[in-house]
């Protein structure tokens, strides 16, 4: 039973890796295969094949269902019921629409929409929408996450912004949202938003602080209901079954036990649904029910078959669950306890189980941060032996009996008050955690490099006395101190990022790092910190010898502070010092000033008679091995001309194209000259300035060349020096994209 069950999650799990879909034909003939080996002894091939092919049809299904390219852009009337908890902010409200209808044209079951300055949207609620849809898509960069893969896990078949709107019917069987309102219409010293993330899994009310803190002292888990909320709360109901019945308090003509098992059961799935059953819920109530199930009927179940169930239930319910990180972390966990709790000789006391299985897991789950791309908590079990027992024996149980009790004057109120305190004295501890010890962002690891981690995590958990246990260390040290990809004498890596409508190259020789601009920052949002620093660091980058930025404008210069609070910056160098936070410490661009690095040479230049701030862009020329790579900033066609006059070789292989392809730069003169081979275009999909102007398309394609567009290719990367041709992540094919 085992064994098939082991295929068949094998089956299930391979979708997370397809770069394509097969066709119709091989689902046919794979699934009429696999009903072939079941009644044999092939029947491991057999549930491996079914898996396979049931996550391939439910992820076709998701594809068929996203917006069709004619649509991609295009403005809209529909009609749909809104779903979930909608995100309200100061300035907008983020919500998904399902059961989505339209007169003009057929269109996806699932919407995600932003309406900003709009009126108050509430769950449940049916609107009629003008909505300007997009396909799935999101930024693309190295090792960072995937927003079109995430979306197609949630199964949301387009974005879209609203324009205009009426409300159709109130809101109908919305209890959950009307909870979180009261939640947060209560006192509860300022963490309201906490409380209702604890206690329905909603974080959008979260301050960026509090995120922060909890990212980097490794409790996230603690405020996204997880399974340790879902079986302290059905061990609790259990007990106190069991406790009446021990004492003689429960009626004798009704069996404790299976009053016990249900009613700890109908627990779980009563707080399941309040939380909306995401991955780690449905996981610990499946385990739960099996659990309870063999405990109802007195046998005894190995712990790893609740575990594999749980894994298939899931996975069948939802193939496309692997694709959120969530999923492996959640199934992870309970594995690694699963794994190192089991079988080993002679009891621990409490304290020691619970100090081990904080350190456990922060080890074991090192594999699976580190191939998902996400930080690193060196905190998490320091942190996690106080706020585990903290939120869940003090918090969750306050909070929920205020919850349940909101109806009664002042107790209900006066529970969440209590609660409240409780976390404030929690976030405050937490806070402190987090600023001695922020989260590590360790650099990418090549396969092999990963592969020993994961050999060494497994070895250093194996239980003590074990011969080679000790042999594991040196490998999990692999994580720490892997040294990044080496730029051979003489070559330049260069990275154009994808960050939107703004700017980012990142220009690695063998031992020196340049940043030519560092991102946009918009309000809350700088993708200086989210994506420029991250980059960074996960590629191997400890140091900038360098940060130029062209100019002060908030698309190109807008994640410097960002970046330089985040990483050692040796000098910062501008086109508009003038505009730049003293904090950077920016000295002016001097035309002229050139330095080389490793073999590559440098150069800068700015035009002193710019009217503005983009003919003021500080250029940057590179050369590396005879090939050559020209920066321009924001500079206009006014700007081009002054640089080829000052220009003594102006011929380039590669060009970043002059203010993001606007109809004002990159003119017929100056791209003649330079006669580059490709241009890069770093630019915002659907961005309200047009850019790339066709005009100006309609020159490269005139002149041969050929464009390399952030919004299509996501982000981009060239070895200068090699005379190669730049690719795009998105080249690097998987079946979603």
């Amino acid at each position: 039973m085992r064994t098939g069950m082991i295929a068949l999650a094998l089956g299930l799990l391979c979708l997370r890796w397809l770069p394509a879909l097969p066709s119709v034909g091989v689902w046919i003939a794979l699934i009429l295969l696999g009903l072939c080996c079941l009644p044999s002894r092939a029947y491991p091939l057999g549930c491996f094949l079914l898996g396979f092919c049931w996550a391939c049809v439910s992820a076709q299904g998701a594809l068929d269902d996203r917006l069709s390219p004619e649509l991609d852009g295009r403005t809209l009337w529909v009609e749909g019921r809104v779903v979930g908890l909608p995100e309200h902010t100061a300035q907008s409200v983020r919500f998904e629409l399902a059961e989505v209808t339209s007169r003009r044209a057929q269109l996806p079951q699932r919407l995600r929409l932003s309406w900003y300055g709009g009126p108050p949207v509430n769950s449940g609620e049916r609107w009629r929408l003008a909505v300007s849809l997009k396909r799935p898509a999101g930024l693309l960069n190295p090792h960072a996450a995937d927003q079109e893969m995430t979306l197609l896990a949630r199964r949301i078949g387009a974005t879209g912004s609203v324009k205009d709107g009426e409300r159709l019917a109130p809101a109908s069987m919305a209890w959950r949202d009307a909870i979180r309102q009261r939640l947060m219409a209560v006192d509860a010293q300022g963490r309201e938003g906490v409380l209702a993330a604890l206690v329905l899994g909603d974080g959008s009310g979260l301050a960026r602080a509090d995120w922060q803190a909890l990212q980097a002292t490794g409790t996230v888990h603690l405020l996204v209901i997880s399974g340790q909320h879902i079986g302290l709360l059905a061990g609790l109901v259990y007990a106190v079954v069991a406790g009446l019945a021990r004492f003689g308090l429960w009626p004798r003509a009704l069996p404790w036990l299976p009053a016990a098992c249900l009613l700890a059961l109908a627990a779980a799935l009563g707080y399941g649904l309040l939380a909306g059953f995401q991955v780690p819920v449905r996981r610990a109530c499946i385990m739960l029910a099996v659990v309870l199930l063999w405990r109802l009927r007195f046998r005894h179940l190995g712990v790893t078959l609740p575990w594999l169930l749980a894994l298939n239930a899931v996975l069948l319910i939802e193939p496309l669950a692997s694709l959120q990180p969530g999923f492996w972390l959640s199934f992870g966990a309970v594995a690694i306890l699963i794994f190192t709790f089991s079988g080993r000789l002679g009891a621990w006391r409490v304290w020691q189980a619970w100090t081990r299985a904080q350190w456990m897991i922060a080890l074991g789950l090192l594999p699976f941060l580190l191939v998902l791309g996400l930080p690193v908590s060196l905190s998490a079990p320091l942190a996690n032996l106080l706020a585990v027992p903290w939120i869940s024996v003090l918090v969750l149980p306050v909070a929920l009996a205020g919850t349940l009790l909101l109806g009664v004057p002042v107790l209900g109120t006066s529970l969440l008050w209590l609660a409240g305190g409780l976390l404030d004295v929690l976030f405050g501890l937490l806070g402190q955690v987090a600023d001695w010890q922020p989260a590590w962002v360790p650099t990418a690891l090549p396969l092999w490099a990963w592969l020993l981690v994961c050999l060494g995590v497994f070895l250093v958990l194996l239980p003590k006395g074990l011969p080679m246990r000790v042999l594991g260390w040196p490998a999990v040290l692999l994580a720490a101190f892997a040294l990044r990809d080496e730029v051979p004498e003489g070559q330049l890596d260069v990275w154009q990022l994808d960050v939107g409508q703004g700017q980012a190259f990142i220009l690695r020789t063998r031992h020196h790092t340049l940043l030519y601009d560092a991102g946009p920052a918009m309000g809350e949002v700088d993708l200086g910190e989210r994506i420029v620093l991250p980059t960074l660091l996960k590629l191997g980058v400890s140091t900038l010898d360098l940060m130029l930025l062209s100019h002060a404008d908030a698309d190109h210069a807008g994640g410097a502070l960002a970046v330089k609070r985040g990483l050692p910056v040796a000098r910062v160098l501008a086109g508009e010092v003038q505009r730049l936070p003293q904090a950077l410490q920016a000295q002016p661009c001097v035309a002229g000033e050139h330095w080389e690095w490793d073999g590559v040479r440098f150069s800068v230049w700015q035009w002193r008679d710019a009217a503005d701030s983009n003919q003021g862009s500080c250029v940057l020329w590179v050369e590396a091995s005879g090939e050559r790579l020209l920066l321009t900033g924001d500079i206009d066609a006014d700007g081009e001309r002054a640089w080829l006059q000052a220009a003594t070789a102006p011929h380039v292989d590669w060009l970043q194209a002059p203010h993001h392809g606007s109809r004002s730069a990159s003119s017929l003169a100056f791209l003649e000259a330079l006669a580059p081979k490709g241009v890069f275009i770093s630019r915002g999909r659907y961005n309200a300035f047009g850019h790339p102007h066709p005009e100006v398309m309609a020159r490269f394609a005139m002149l041969g060349i050929t464009p390399y567009d952030s919004a299509v290719e996501g982000a981009l990367s060239l070895r200068l020096g090699r005379f190669a041709e730049p690719e795009g992540i998105r080249s690097q094919r998987r079946f979603w994209r």
